[in-house]
């Protein structure tokens, strides 16, 4: 304070100390050997500590949290607030908004009227204009939704895959069968479960993964023409469906709450399902107004099944080819699971993208 190169002096000194004691917890980090840090006393070096922990946590532990999350109360939440009516002048720019984030045509929509859509479940739910949506008569299969193709070809040891290399249970997945031909008798047997569902030794089982974005038209449509026997609702979680987080989380699809109806085509056993996610829990069969998805509670691994042979007559419910046959509340992922001839083939490619009644592949 009397000369100013004592002035220098102390200014360089104080400098100098945030340097040293981030070298030291540095050196901390890295592994090497340093006198231990009071952290008593460094209260921001002790914060930095723990955050540096808890990026280098377990994976697995990391996961665990994710599915803590309560992501069915979430999306409970999100179901109420869409079914809000916006104010007329409101309507444009949310829906706008929305339009720009997701890459929404709204050329393609019966109504492209904004302010025609009273809410946003209204607009998640628009209907499209019939032509835009032609059906391939060429493929005795089409596509049942608007999305990406995440997976498909023949179902290997009773497992479907999830993403690359991560794949899960058909019998989970499917809950248990009865077989046809045979007394009536149940299994859950894994090793068995593909060729319980076979009705032919010159037939395989085949599946196919749509995975629908947030920007997608949100209803889903028959995918051939097929009759629906059983409906089987299996409460679960509502985690996200998105590729990143299926790398993640194993059996994803087992776990989250999911409708899947099961019956017959012309080939032998055809099922498609309806895999709920975040903000999605609202699934809804048109032909089945008893469905009531994404309860408050639930109990791990129950499923609900209903018959349409005996209520609807000894055929079930009959689909045609494209008819309407659901929708997601926002989005989500549709799983085909079929019996087909040895020599059916995918015209596909993994990623792409497709959209309602575009052919899937042929015989």
């Amino acid at each position: 304070l009397v000369h100013p190169s004592h002035s220098r002096v102390v200014m360089v000194i104080r400098l100098q100390v945030p340097r040293l004691a981030l070298r030291r917890r540095l050196n901390a980090l890295s592994g090497s050997v340093s006198r231990p840090t009071p952290w008593r006393r460094r209260p921001i070096a002790f914060l930095c500590y723990v955050l540096s922990a808890s990026a280098l946590r377990p994976l697995a532990n990391r996961v665990a949290l994710y599915r803590s999350f309560p992501t069915r109360l979430l999306s409970r939440a999100w179901g109420r607030l869409n079914g809000l009516d916006l104010p007329n002048w409101l309507r444009k720019p949310i829906y706008s908004l929305y339009i720009w984030t997701f890459g929404v045509n709204m050329q393609e929509a019966a109504v492209e009227d904004l302010h025609h859509y009273r809410n946003l479940g209204e607009f998640f739910r628009r209907r499209l204009k019939p032509a835009v949506r032609p059906l391939c008569s060429s493929s005795c299969l089409t596509s049942p939704a608007d999305g990406r193709i995440l997976h498909f070809g023949r179902v290997k040891n009773s497992e479907v895959e999830q993403v690359k290399g991560v794949t899960y249970s058909l019998a989970n997945f499917l809950g248990p069968q009865k077989r046809r031909e045979d007394p009536p008798f149940w299994s859950d047997s894994p090793a068995s479960f593909r060729d319980l569902l076979l009705s032919s030794p010159d037939s395989d089982l085949f599946h196919m993964v749509v995975y629908l974005a947030p920007g997608d038209y949100h209803c889903f449509h028959s995918p051939t023409d097929w009759k629906v026997e059983l409906r089987r609702h299996f409460p679960g979680s509502l985690m996200s469906v998105n590729p990143g987080v299926a790398r993640l989380v194993k059996e994803l699809f087992c776990l989250n709450e999911r409708v899947a109806l099961i019956g017959q085509w012309q080939h032998g056993f055809f099922s498609l399902t309806a895999v709920g996610a975040t903000n999605v829990g609202s699934i809804r069969i048109y032909f089945d107004q008893e469905l009531q998805t994404n309860a408050p509670r639930y109990t791990k691994g129950t499923f609900f099944d209903r018959s349409y042979v005996a209520s609807a007559g000894a055929q079930g419910v009959a689909l045609q080819k494209g008819a309407a046959l659901g929708e997601f509340n926002l989005g989500s992922t549709i799983v085909l699971l079929f019996e087909a001839p040895k020599d059916f083939s995918f015209n596909l490619q993994p990623g792409q993208r497709i959209r309602v009644g575009e052919g899937l592949g042929s015989l």
